[in-house]
């Protein structure tokens, strides 16, 4: 479904992405794993058009996107929960969640799938006349990623979703990206924990100071001492 082949991306003089190559396979969650600032945000944000590598492609439904703008990738079934939730806080739930439909024209389509996203994020139904600034951490968490799923993605790459949540809350948000996912949604997950994220995941890929360093099932990465004393906080 989607391939990265051998991107470079830079901010001004400094490389953040080597040479990163990946491929996601329709129905998988994948996740990419790593330190802070070793390349993941940066990853998600050359998927999504809001960077452009330098050298590379990616090819998503065997299509170049590789430096379309960010409003042509969401319309071809791409959308991005970006790190630190980044909701329009002076605007209502269910303003919200309609920006997240900005580009559809399917009237019906829109309204079946508010009912979808309040089913899923019964809290968002409760607050959906609530501004979004006054929910909590978790329920923002809640209405970003309700609000790219009204884009209707093929694909949802979703950055840090856990962080700065309570414990409960973290696997709250992880079951719904399960259920996310069990309904046909592809997903590339970026998550700092690391122990959460692999245990959902199909496949992940470790990112070292801009390049993969390592890949392979969920299961192998889980069991491998390497990621176990670098990630896993394990002996």
């Amino acid at each position: 479904m989607l391939k990265v082949d051998g991107i470079n991306v830079y901010y001004g003089n400094i490389q953040a992405l080597k040479e990163v190559s990946l491929e996601i396979h329709q129905g998988e969650i994948v996740t990419l794993i790593g330190a802070n600032g070793a390349g993941k945000s940066t990853l998600l944000k050359a998927i999504s058009g809001l960077l452009k590598p330098k050298q590379g492609d990616i090819l998503f439904a065997g299509q170049s996107i590789s430096g379309k703008p960010a409003q042509t990738i969401v319309k071809l079934g791409i959308s991005h929960v970006p790190e630190g939730r980044r909701v329009f806080s002076n605007m209502s739930v269910e303003e919200n969640l309609e920006l997240g439909a900005f580009l559809r024209k399917d009237k019906q389509g829109i309204q079946e799938d508010f009912k979808k996203i309040y089913e899923l994020f019964p809290r968002l139904h409760e607050r959906r006349k609530q501004l979004a600034g006054t929910l909590s951490g978790g329920e923002q968490q809640m209405l970003a990623m309700g609000r790219a799923l009204m884009a209707r993605p093929k694909l949802l790459l979703l950055d840090e979703p856990s962080m700065g949540l309570a414990p409960l809350l973290v696997k709250t948000i992880f079951h719904i990206i399960e259920e996310i996912n069990s309904k046909g949604t592809t997903i590339l997950l970026v998550e700092q924990n690391a122990n959460m994220a692999l245990s959902i995941a199909n496949r992940a890929y470790v990112i070292e100071t801009g390049r993969v360093v390592l890949s392979g099932s969920a299961k192998e990465l889980n069991e491998s001492d390497q990621i176990r004393m670098a990630y896993l906080g394990g002996h």
